[in-house]
């Protein structure tokens, strides 16, 4: 069996407080279901943990009108720090999460009101003139794209949604447009221009000329999860007249920021195989199983060119009811096909109540 991507199951973020930056994720952006929270220890990420294992608060929130979720991650051995200086576009690493949006009018005026720190003066069009698209930040200072979109899994009356992908800095376009679109299947180049973009302007950086490549996947992924997870979209930015700082230079991660981009994924080791031909390793892997007390599976890592870390989770076993101690074991499903949509709509239950 060849692997199987289901869609962007998580993006990581390091903060300070992960209570309170769940709090702050399920009340503004709707990510009220934790399918996982636990306080552990992180023993298996070395390489990017300063060499020792690390105590760690980490919550993984979904938001169930569909769209990756949040695995937000908290040292609680240390203070996390934010990067020495702000971030700018074309910087390496995941600069900003896109979140898909129903009505983009509507939560732009529902963010300012509610004080959100809300970048933009007014809506934007993305270069292909499909997508209309603001930008905010939450407390910890990250840059998320508010994008409008019809791909819901289920309209709830939440302003937006999910995760519908990633901005990500790199200084070599076309070797990480080809690990995205020959490998994690995003096979479709909606644009590929260099510019200085007008709806980039409120960003840090924007001002500067950027190259900037979109990607989709053309065909509608499958497993398990792929109709919560739904469509998603990779953008890819490098800039040209200065030398980019990486993100997480001189940075433990899981400090403050996006630490990484996580694809929920079956055949693991058909995968591993194929990364390992086009020349990326993984650098971490459980294995076996790891257990995340509610949740339990298997995951590894690569990094792409610029070391920006890509995880992917195979999902063993997810708690759709807790109280009644219901869980449902993956392994035994044929990979492909996916969950039904009631037993999907069953996580909601798990849903924190503000």
């Amino acid at each position: 069996m060849s692997y199987i991507i289901s869609g962007i199951q998580q993006v990581g973020v390091g903060c300070k407080d992960a209570t309170a930056t769940f709090k702050w994720y399920r009340q503004i952006l709707g990510a009220d279901v934790p399918v996982f929270e636990e306080k552990a220890t992180a023993a298996l990420m070395l390489p990017y943990t300063g060499g020792q294992p690390r105590e760690r608060h980490a919550i993984l929130a979904l938001n169930m009108q569909g769209g990756g979720g949040f695995e937000i991650w908290q040292h609680t051995q240390h203070v996390s720090q934010h990067a020495a200086t702000e971030p700018m576009l074309g910087d390496t690493g995941i600069f900003a999460a896109k979140i898909k949006c129903f009505d983009v009018e509507k939560a732009f005026e529902a963010f300012k009101k509610r004080g959100v720190q809300v970048l933009s003066n007014d809506i934007e069009w993305s270069p292909e003139a499909a997508e209309r698209h603001f930008w905010i930040k939450d407390p910890e200072g990250n840059v998320l794209q508010i994008v409008e979109n019809k791909s819901f899994f289920q309209n709830s009356g939440k302003l937006t949604g999910g995760i519908y992908g990633v901005i990500l800095g790199t200084t070599d376009i076309v070797k990480t447009t080809a690990l995205f679109k020959d490998i994690l299947e995003y096979d479709e180049i909606v644009y590929d221009k260099m510019d200085v973009f007008k709806d980039f302007k409120p960003l840090n950086g924007g001002e500067f000329p950027t190259a900037r490549v979109l990607l989709r996947h053309s065909q509608p992924r499958i497993g398990a999860f792929a109709p919560l997870l739904g469509a998603t979209e990779i953008e890819l930015v490098q800039v040209y007249d200065r030398v980019p700082t990486k993100i997480f230079q001189n940075r433990f991660w899981g400090e403050c920021g996006f630490i990484h981009l996580c694809f929920d994924i079956n055949g693991m080791d058909d995968l591993k195989n194929r990364l390992n031909t086009e020349g990326y390793p993984f650098t971490v892997d459980s294995a076996n199983s790891f257990d995340m007390g509610e949740a339990a599976g298997r995951f590894a890592y690569i990094e792409d060119a610029d070391g920006t870390l890509i995880e992917f989770v195979e999902t063993h076993k997810v708690p759709i009811l807790k109280s009644i101690g219901w869980y449902l074991n993956l392994t035994k499903r044929r990979p492909e096909k996916a969950l039904p949509r009631w037993m999907l709509r069953a996580l909601g239950l798990n849903s924190v109540k503000d």
